[in-house]
């Protein structure tokens, strides 16, 4: 059914593909218009939205193999000499600040090349940049694929289910960074309280 999609507008994805790894690798804002831009088309039946979610996703992770060049050479990229070596030792140190204080959540908001400079493992660099790009993917499309077709009148119950799913998962990812921050920041500061209200 995917291939079937992809039929004469192949370029389209390959497009999205690219654009969506160029976001995934450190480029911001790209990947999520041009992602938007193809569920769109996708609810005017230009574009498949299976098709879309399937190419987005697996971009998500091919642009996520910046990972390792981060791990590698992230710093010495980053800290190089140039015109916008300010911005990026900023856009380090911002990086490093969230893994610090958020943990693995921060992969759902850093460039994969940030997660490797932080020196992020591996193996669990792979596991959530797989399940941040794919819901990433599935609240974007779904999203704006629903609000497409109900902005264009149409109402059925299948549009108004693919909108839900993607407002929902958006929400489950937001309450869960929310939740674990809360809980990471409560741990760090458990010792610390305990440690002023010692009457030693």
């Amino acid at each position: 059914m995917v291939a079937a999609g992809i039929g004469n507008t192949w370029w389209q994805y390959l497009l999205l593909f690219v654009l969506v790894a160029a976001s995934w690798a450190g480029v911001p804002a790209i990947g999520t218009a041009a992602l938007g831009s193809a569920a769109v088309a996708a609810s005017q039946r230009r574009l498949d939205l299976a098709a879309v979610i399937v190419v987005a996703v697996i971009a998500g992770e091919a642009g996520g193999l910046c990972y390792a060049i981060g791990r590698r050479w992230g710093r010495q990229l980053l800290e190089r000499p140039g015109r916008h070596q300010a911005r990026r030792e900023k856009i380090m140190e911002r990086g490093e600040d969230l893994y610090a204080r958020w943990g693995w959540l921060a992969v759902f908001v850093t460039p994969a090349i940030v997660s490797g400079t932080a020196k992020m493992p591996p193996y669990r660099f792979a596991s959530w940049n797989l399940l941040d790009s794919l819901m990433w993917t599935v609240s974007v499309a779904a999203s704006a694929y629903g609000v497409s077709r109900l902005v264009t009148g149409h109402h059925t119950w299948h549009d108004v289910a693919i909108l839900v799913i993607g407002l929902g998962a958006g929400t489950f990812v937001i309450v869960t960074a929310v939740r674990r921050h809360r809980r990471r920041t409560a741990r760090r500061t458990a010792p610390a309280a305990a440690a002023s209200g010692d009457p030693a």
